[in-house]
């Protein structure tokens, strides 16, 4: 196990290794280049989040406040295959009605998943500053907004 300042990232690493061993089994949609761009794109764009959110007006953090070879863990082997997963789930085809019910699925899944993030060591990994649940309530949607529009405009098409 990972050991960091006395305490063990064992959420984390469960975390890591589900959602990793989920992203791999169950996609049927997206090749090997699409899953390589989405992760690249999800690295990428969650950096550059987290150098203002975090670093710039400490809203959020993982693990320390500060800059944290750490937090790297969650921005490039953890969130990736969750828009990944997502992304291959996605209803295309389907009604508008059916879109925004799978909108609201993945809302409630991410909002659950944050709850035990904040939970106490080793389980939990993520601190506030002075975000809160609810700003993530309203935030998540358009990140996830914007995951999909980046897919249909840069990879689905480019293939």
């Amino acid at each position: 196990m990972i050991k960091q300042k006395g305490f063990f990232m064992f959420g984390l690493l469960l975390a890591i290794f589900v959602f990793n061993i989920a992203c791999f089994k169950v996609n049927k949609l997206l090749n090997k280049n699409q899953i390589a761009h989405i992760w690249m794109f999800t690295v990428a764009f969650q950096t550059m989040s987290e150098l203002y959110i975090n670093l710039k007006y400490r809203a959020y953090w993982y693990f320390t406040p500060n800059v944290d070879v750490y937090a790297f863990l969650p921005l490039a082997l953890l969130v990736p295959p969750v828009n990944i997963l997502f992304l291959n789930w996605y209803p295309y085809n389907n009604s508008i009605k059916e879109k925004v019910l799978y909108f609201l699925y993945w809302e409630i899944f991410i909002v659950a998943y944050e709850v035990i993030t904040l939970l106490p060591e080793p389980w939990g990994y993520f601190n506030y500053g002075w975000w809160n649940l609810e700003l993530s309530i309203l935030v998540d949607p358009i990140l996830l907004f914007i995951l999909l529009k980046y897919y249909k405009a840069f990879v689905r098409t480019a293939e």
